[in-house]
């Protein structure tokens, strides 16, 4: 099997019947069996904790007394890292977690009429002040992440939906965020007394990976905290968390955070799509998707291979990584 026909066999898999969900015509066993098919260890990377296991519960039998899709919204950096040659575009790293995911909610999908709404909600508009990628960049991404959902879409069974809304739509300008945000920065200076934030071990390496440093950026020795800084105060403004931490909606993450099911992007993968390149793992005659980091990708020995998937007429779709 080529990469090509494999790659489009797993798209034309997704309107096939998975056989995983058990139909049921009470109210309470519909909710029970939904919620076993959202937690599901095959998809699932990470324990939820017992009180978002509730909520997810709870977010479900919410949307059945509605007669509404299950609500799956999925927080992203709405980027593409700008260390990858990749950028600032799409590539398959989004295709195969686009793929992971669907076939994730699929079995609700089938027995559940209303069936899903799985709609990404992108932090693009931070990157400029955070990470100082343009927005020249970010906005090239999303037209190129809507592109590929326009495409995926078409594969898919029609009660489910995959979208994309962004926390600068919440807002009627861009000034009326950016004030938001500086009100909310000048709240966390005055709880730290104009102190600057501790950082982790972590925080410290996702800084250092993401940030593209301005000339002299990198000379002042608190650059890092505040950069953090600034990301604390983003996650308090009024159009984001309040988008997706409401009753109806679960929160899906790629790596374990509070209140959230963490799913990973592919079978073998939970680096971040948007942070991250795709390619294709041989096993046997076949593949298998996967999400490479940075690292990863010198790391690993692979071969790039020419591609053609009709209706991907992207650069970043002429070619794919092969994992040898």
């Amino acid at each position: 099997m080529s990469p090509q026909e494999y790659i489009q066999s797993r798209l034309k898999g997704l309107k096939e019947p998975s056989g995983l969900g058990r139909a049921s015509g009470g109210h309470n066993e519909m909710v029970d069996e939904i919620f076993r098919l959202a937690m599901s260890k095959k998809f699932r990377k990470y324990s939820v904790s017992p009180e978002y296991a509730e909520h997810i519960r709870s977010a479900i039998r919410l949307n059945i007394e509605k007669d509404e899709p299950i609500k799956f919204t999925l927080v992203f950096g709405g980027y593409k890292l700008w260390r990858l040659k990749e950028a600032p575009e799409v590539d398959w790293a989004e295709l195969f977690s686009l793929i992971y995911y669907a076939n994730w909610v699929k079995p609700i999908a089938e027995i559940y009429k209303p069936g899903i709404w799985f709609d990404f909600y992108s932090d693009d508009v931070i990157l400029e002040f955070m990470n100082n990628v343009p927005k020249t960049d970010t906005e090239a991404y999303g037209k190129s992440f809507r592109a590929l959902l326009e495409f995926f879409n078409v594969y898919l069974p029609p009660n489910i939906k995959f979208t994309l809304n962004r926390v600068r739509d919440q807002y009627p300008s861009y000034e009326a965020f950016k004030t938001n945000l500086d009100q909310e920065i000048n709240k966390l200076k005055e709880e730290l007394k104009n102190n600057i934030p501790e950082l982790t071990t972590e925080q410290v390496k996702m800084i250092e990976q993401n940030v593209k440093l301005n000339p002299g950026q990198g000379e002042d020795l608190q650059w890092r905290e505040k950069v953090q800084l600034i990301h604390d105060g983003y996650t308090c403004v009024s159009g984001r968390r309040p988008y997706y931490r409401t009753p109806d909606k679960i929160m899906v993450i790629t790596r374990p955070i509070d209140n959230s099911i963490a799913v990973g992007t592919t079978k073998t993968s939970v680096v971040k799509f948007w942070i991250g390149v795709g390619a294709l793992k041989k096993r046997g005659d076949s593949f298998i998707e996967t999400v490479l980091s940075p690292e990863q990708i010198e790391a690993v020995s692979s071969e790039v291979e020419p591609i053609k998937i009709s209706g991907l007429e992207d650069e970043n779709f002429n070619n794919i990584r092969i994992v040898v």
